[in-house]
């Protein structure tokens, strides 16, 4: 009867180690994933030309008032407002008659006091008259001489003519309107428009940083294209002249901290004017040994701090933070961080991570084109 009892409970565990036994065989392991691919372009060294864009005002190369030299009434207007005028050109005709009649009595004084002068020199050599009689009249006639000569001056004056070429403004008098030699308004204005300047203006801090990178050699002088100048209208079309760099001021403004510079810059067709606002480009430096890195490349970690990922020889991914200061095109200029022959990552950057093996091919985001002019100010970060 013990042996009947006992059998259930064999059978029993006999049949739990076979389950155990089965519960513990290994599965058949799964195939390993591919490596993630990624798009990369292998950066090269190349030359570009640090410029700086900065903005401005166009001003006018000469400015002219035209102002009244003797008193007296508007009689023409000779000019049509906002047209070109030449030099010399007549603008006003101002009421000549009182001059003129100065200018006959001038004649008729002088003209009395060169006869009494000249009776004077034969009394005195006959001792008729004495020296100083005779030096009276000697001098008597040289201020006719002198009066005649302003009378005919201010008779010319009647005729304000223009005192440069340019393109005059509307006329702040018209017929009949009394003027004076001494007024402080002007009657009209003349802008010489051809040429003009383009007055910009650059914070010293920036000018100070090119000093130093092209003490440092990290920049090259430009050369002879070193004053060129190219100018970028509101509309954000590009002037077809370009211009010249004139001077640069001597001080800094102390309530901008920026130094006034100053280009001239051909404008036949007028299509300049007094007072645009515009963006003036000027060549600051040049490097033969630039890396510029697609933006696609380059992001920014927590801290802000622009950082790329590269593909090192064994096919893994590295980490790198950069230096990187101004944007030319689609690309960043690197100061530091990069180099060329490296491998950087610009396509499939959300699929990988530093350390991870990687199956890399040539990009396919880039544009055709990149470009190799880098803005020295307002482009950067």
């Amino acid at each position: 009867m013990p042996y009947k009892s006992t059998a259930p409970a064999l059978l029993l565990a006999i049949s739990l180690t076979t389950l155990l036994t089965a519960c513990k065989e290994e599965p058949a392991t799964a195939a390993a994933p591919p490596p993630p691919k990624v798009g990369i372009v292998t950066l090269q060294a190349q030359a570009f030309t640090l410029t700086s864009e900065l903005p401005g005002r166009t001003s006018a190369y000469r400015i002219a008032e035209v102002r009244p030299q003797v008193n007296g009434i508007i009689l023409k207007r000779l000019f049509t407002e906002g047209r070109d005028v030449k030099a010399g050109q007549q603008l006003y005709q101002i009421d000549p008659a009182l001059y003129a009649a100065s200018l006959k009595s001038a004649q008729a004084t002088l003209q009395s006091s060169q006869s009494l002068a000249e009776r004077y020199k034969l009394l005195v050599d006959e001792q008729a008259v004495s020296r100083q009689e005779f030096d009276e009249a000697r001098a008597k006639q040289l201020e006719a001489q002198a009066a005649l000569q302003t009378a005919t001056i201010n008779l010319r004056y009647t005729k304000v003519l223009a005192p440069i070429a340019g393109r005059i403004g509307r006329s702040a008098v018209s017929e009949g309107a009394l003027v004076s030699d001494g007024q402080s308004s002007a009657m009209a204005v003349i802008q010489q428009l051809d040429p003009i300047y383009v007055d910009v203006t650059q914070s010293s801090l920036e000018i100070l940083k090119l000093r130093n990178d092209l003490a440092s050699g990290r920049l090259q002088k430009t050369g002879n294209n070193a004053a060129t100048v190219k100018l970028l209208l509101e509309d954000g079309s590009e002037y077809p002249q370009a211009g010249q760099l004139e001077f640069s001021e001597v001080s800094v403004d102390t309530g901008t901290g920026s130094v006034t510079l100053r280009a001239v810059f051909p404008n036949p067709k007028h299509d300049l004017l007094p007072g645009m606002f515009v963006h003036a480009q000027l060549q600051a430096g040049v490097s033969a040994q630039a890396i510029l890195a697609p933006q696609q490349g380059v992001t920014r970690n927590l801290q802000g701090k622009p950082t790329a990922l590269v593909v090192n020889q064994n096919n893994q991914v590295e980490l790198r933070e950069l230096q990187a200061e101004r944007t030319t095109g689609n690309s960043w200029l690197i100061n530091q961080g990069l180099q060329a022959g490296d491998r950087l990552i610009v396509e499939g950057l959300q699929f990988v991570k530093p350390g991870v093996s990687v199956t890399v091919s040539e990009a396919s985001n880039l544009p055709t084109n990149q470009a190799t002019t880098v803005p020295a100010a307002g482009k950067g970060e």
